[in-house]
């Protein structure tokens, strides 16, 4: 199963590679498949101030759970979504959560939910009908009913 990763599990992820997060984004390559927008990494590096800072870590030690996180993960250039999904997400986030527009468009593009922990997010695109979200707890038994 194909699903959009946003960059909050990411961050996530990076701070406990333990945590269920991590296991998901570790260790589901033979059930799930992860996809990201190519600008994620970029806003990731973005946050190495932050995530050093919360995890108490070197920068080096945030870079290497960085790339267990990246290294089944399939990044896909913005370029390759059709006008008519952007256009269609920008409806949907402008008034929401406009810097998420590129995970609702990649979502309307390929037909794929999203892994998110953002309620802001999921409740905001809930009121106008877009319900194309997984949560942490869903993936983790959606894997297991895969294994």
């Amino acid at each position: 199963m194909n699903i959009i990763v946003d960059a909050n599990i990411i961050f996530s992820g990076i701070l406990n590679t333990n945590g269920k997060i991590g296991d998901l984004l570790i260790n589901s390559k033979a059930q799930l498949r992860f996809i990201a927008p190519d600008f994620l990494r970029r806003e990731i590096r973005h946050h190495y101030p932050k995530l050093t800072e919360i995890s108490k870590l070197p920068l080096g030690k945030i870079q290497e759970a960085e790339f267990q996180i990246y290294k089944d993960i399939t990044f896909i250039s913005e370029e390759q979504i059709k006008l008519t999904a952007w256009m269609h997400a920008e409806e949907l986030v402008n008034d929401v959560d406009p810097k998420d527009i590129s995970y609702v468009a990649f979502a309307l593009n390929f037909g794929y939910k999203i892994w998110s922990g953002d309620k802001a997010l999921i409740n905001g695109l809930a009121k106008k009908g877009f319900t194309e979200f997984l949560d942490t707890e869903a993936l983790y038994n959606l894997r297991e009913s895969l294994k």
